[in-house]
């Protein structure tokens, strides 16, 4: 089955759980919780990762815990990156903003009336404090282009850009994590402090922890009335995919995004179950591509990037590894449906089919022969490399397993490494890998502009061995008329004006493809009827479902209710 992004929204079922058991084994699902009363209500249990967990509660740090994001920390505004770049915004901590003319000062009110979780009031004070806390953090300003701000009062914020920066408003308004300055005015490296007695503004506040598992309750003091309806959270470690998928089936995890095979078939059995398919997830294979900044290895090439591009069958790879859910991608890394009117024409979406005679044509102009081991060399180097993925995230797994197999049909040695997820990320941000499938984040709203910006600015990288952010540009992609036009899209807010700078992107990204596009992979989120209802619908996508997702899982959290 070959799907769309169209098809994917179409698709929706219903089902369920057999009976709710405790949740880590330690904690029931029927807790008291805050929110007032002390009446009983629900603690809904959500998948974090595999392993350990770390006591890390800074809502700026790479290291941050699950669900900490958004559920803790606030942001000003929540952007549904399901919906039209024109929307408007949930108002959170602020209430309202404005740009100037120039685009280079964003005034923001926020919100009254809102108290950290030690009683201290909020203010704007704390918004002013939290952009220059990053202004002033060199890991988290690495390119030097983080706004400024200056509480104007307490209820009054700009927040000024050097340069104009329309595109840069959703990170400021719905990415930022406010955080309290009586408590962080102190703190050294925001980057790396790990923050572990949090205290927030969010739906929820620390209870617990333990390196398995923690528990989030409800924030009594929220600002929010009403909100959330439900006693806590308590997030836990599961052993990878098919653990996950068991104490889904079996009651004990309420609220996850999980691959999952029959999923169709296991809620027609089982009415309390649901899930939804949000289908927006780019799936490529991320090559450290840079020899200028300290890349090594036959995928430093851009030749093998694109034999590796026409090598695999993305129809096997749907069937196999995304339960046949898999939709075309364009290598312009624009979604093809959403943005379709921003992806120069010229651009071909990705061949669902293995193109061998293109992989042989541009392998041999590059001055690569088959070797007698059936491996493509240039002098000394085959065009052999190892790739990466966590260990445990099954459709991954099975992905490398197959491309393996496809890449052997082509003249490509390809060794699959299934390795912890910290040691994925550590690989990432410092550039030591060959090759990792990922997935090309969206950004803070449904905009070309923020992958380009985030996966393939040279703000947004560091040489290899440098510790960089695993989430952004990791590839080391550096090229100075994509940087030329990433700086002019954020300087308007004019769409024709915007397209005609991501045309000139997406040429060079075909060009030289520093990520290969795979597919658009399902995205499934999970969730268990049982205990509360409200959770997000295909024909109410409310929020962005996914529970790894931040804030969007938040905007989940506090929407739900209790069962009657």
């Amino acid at each position: 089955m070959h799907l769309s992004r169209r098809d994917l929204y179409k698709l929706t079922a219903l089902g369920a759980a057999p009976v709710a058991l405790a949740a880590c084994g330690t904690a029931s699902n029927l807790e008291t919780g805050g929110g007032g009363g002390g009446d009983e209500k629900p603690i809904l249990t959500v998948n974090a990762t595999a392993g350990q967990l770390a006591k890390n509660f800074n809502p700026h740090s790479p290291s941050v815990v699950h669900m900490i994001q958004g559920l803790l920390y606030e942001t000003l505004f929540y952007f549904n990156p399901l919906e039209a770049i024109d929307q408007e915004p949930v108002p959170l901590l602020g209430e309202s903003f404005e740009w100037n003319e120039e685009g280079t000062v964003l005034t923001v009110m926020v919100r009254q009336g809102v108290v950290w979780t030690d009683d201290t009031p909020f203010t704007a004070h704390d918004v002013a404090f939290t952009f220059t806390k990053i202004h002033d953090t060199e890991a988290l300003n690495a390119g030097g282009s983080a706004p400024t701000a200056e509480a104007l009062d307490d209820a009054t914020v700009e927040i000024t850009y050097a340069e104009p920066s329309f595109t840069e408003g959703p990170n400021a308004l719905s990415r930022t994590w406010i955080i309290p300055e009586h408590l962080f005015a102190d703190v050294e490296d925001l980057a790396t402090d790990a923050n572990e007695e949090p205290v927030g503004t969010g739906p929820f506040r620390f209870e617990d922890f333990t390196p398995e598992s923690y528990l989030l309750l409800a924030n009594e003091k929220y600002w929010e009335e009403g909100k959330p309806a439900i006693g806590g959270v308590r997030v836990m470690t599961t052993a990878g995919n098919q653990s996950a998928t068991d104490m889904w089936l079996s009651g004990e995890i309420d609220y996850m995004s999980a691959a999952i095979p029959n999923l169709e078939e296991h809620v027609a059995n089982n009415p309390d179950l649901t899930f939804t398919n949000t289908g927006i997830s780019q799936i490529a294979l991320m090559a450290s591509s840079n020899p200028e900044l300290g890349s090594e290895g036959p995928q430093t090439d851009a030749a093998v990037r694109k034999a590796l591009y026409f090598g695999m069958d993305r129809e096997q790879l749907s069937k196999l590894a995304f339960f046949d859910l898999g939709a075309d991608i364009s290598p312009s890394f624009a979604l093809p449906d959403r943005d379709a009117d921003f992806i120069d024409p010229s651009i071909d979406l990705a061949p669902w089919n293995a193109q061998p005679e293109e992989v042989k044509k541009v392998l041999e102009d590059a001055g690569y022969e088959l070797g007698s081991d059936g491996v493509y060399a240039k002098g000394d180097v085959r065009v052999s490399m190892t790739i990466s993925c966590p260990t445990g995230w099954s459709d991954y797994v099975t992905a490398l397993d197959t491309l393996a197999e496809q890449y052997k049909q082509v003249g490509i040695e390809l060794i699959p490494q299934q390795v912890s997820v910290n040691e994925w990320n550590d690989a990432k941000a410092t550039g030591t890998f060959q090759l990792v499938i990922d997935a090309v984040g969206q950004g803070p709203a449904p905009d070309p502009y923020y992958p380009y910006r985030n996966q393939f600015s040279t703000d947004n990288t560091v040489p290899v061995g440098e510790n960089g952010n695993p989430y952004e540009n990791i590839t080391r992609f550096s090229d100075p008329d994509v940087d030329a036009a990433v700086a002019a899209a954020a300087a308007t807010d004019d769409p024709e004006a915007k397209k005609e700078q991501y045309f000139i992107i997406q040429q060079r990204l075909v060009e030289v493809m520093p990520a290969i596009p795979v597919l658009i992979g399902s995205s499934l989120t999970q969730y268990n009827t049982s205990k509360v209802t409200g959770w997000p619908t295909q024909d109410d996508l409310y929020a962005y479902p996914m529970s790894w997702a931040s804030p969007d899982s938040a905007m989940v959290l506090k929407a739900v209710v209790p069962a009657t």
